[in-house]
């Protein structure tokens, strides 16, 4: 048995002594974005401190929780904060809780729903917009797959010719259209952070194919797909990111906008679990 393997079965061990929900559909809420968590009716909440192997959130805007429960009639596994690479995890940690959600690790997961705020560097997209991402780019200079491959869990090279669902793409913007929600698409951009970006490396960026730039996402979407997950991936425009009207960004400003357009997501997101 790997070592990863071992963690992976320690964790699962834990929680089904708290829980033996067998969940279809994993969500993972960025800052800002926990508000879908009281749209689930909770059955069982677990801290992460409490779970073998999970690591801890250190962003104040991440309340570090696990949610197991039912949206849209359907069995969920939620994670109330997620893991950042300049937090000083390595991207293994960062990606464990997908590990243990997915089929191949224990809890049963198959399809997972990821967001994020974001910075929006198309001159298209306005702050408060909802971005369907689809695809993505990886500089943050690392990858969670690097290593010993444990061939259970997953092929040594992974295809990523599809790292986000068309299907699920297809169905959120249907409902975005029924619910008259503007939905942007669009490129995924991870950097390691946690500083925000130059103007020079904004005109970098756009100029490669980003529309809009992270610091998360990409591992967990990399882990997803390595172990046979579909993936459905938002990001939620929290500041505007144009080289030549660049302005001072402020923490504040961003959760505040996260949290502005968050019901929008929230209608999106909830919509699609019903309908899978």
């Amino acid at each position: 048995m790997s070592p990863l393997r071992q963690q992976i079965n320690e964790a699962i061990n834990f929680l089904r002594t708290k829980t033996s929900a067998t969940p279809s559909v994993g969500i993972i809420l960025g800052t800002g974005l926990g508000g879908l968590a009281k749209e689930i009716k909770h059955e069982v909440v677990i801290d992460y401190a409490d779970i073998p192997h999970f690591p801890l959130s250190t962003v104040e805007s991440h309340h570090g929780k696990l949610i197991f429960g039912t949206l849209g009639g359907k069995s969920v596994v939620a994670m109330q904060g997620r893991f950042h690479y300049y937090e000083g995890y390595t991207m293994q940690q960062i990606t464990f809780p997908v590990r243990v959600m997915s089929p191949k690790g224990g809890l049963g997961v198959k399809t997972l729903l990821v967001s994020n705020a974001a910075g929006g560097m198309n001159p298209l997209f306005t702050r408060g917009d909802v971005m369907l991402i689809t695809d993505h780019i990886n500089l943050l200079g690392d990858n969670p797959l690097i290593g010993p491959n444990d061939d259970e869990l997953g092929p040594r090279f992974p295809d990523m010719s599809e790292p986000y669902s068309k299907e699920l793409i297809a169905l959120a913007e249907k409902i975005a259209l029924e619910s008259k929600i503007k939905l942007q698409k669009g490129v995924f951009v991870a950097v390691p952070g946690p500083n925000l970006e130059t103007r020079s490396e904004y005109r970098f960026l756009r100029g490669i194919g980003a529309d809009v730039v992270g610091m998360s996402t990409v591992p967990e979407c990399v882990v997803a797909v390595h172990m046979s997950m579909r993936v459905l991936g938002f990001s939620i425009i929290t500041d505007e990111c144009f080289p030549d009207a660049l302005k001072p960004a402020k923490l504040e400003e961003i959760v505040a906008t996260a949290m502005a357009a968050e019901p929008k997501l929230t209608t999106i997101m909830k919509e699609v679990v019903r309908q899978l």
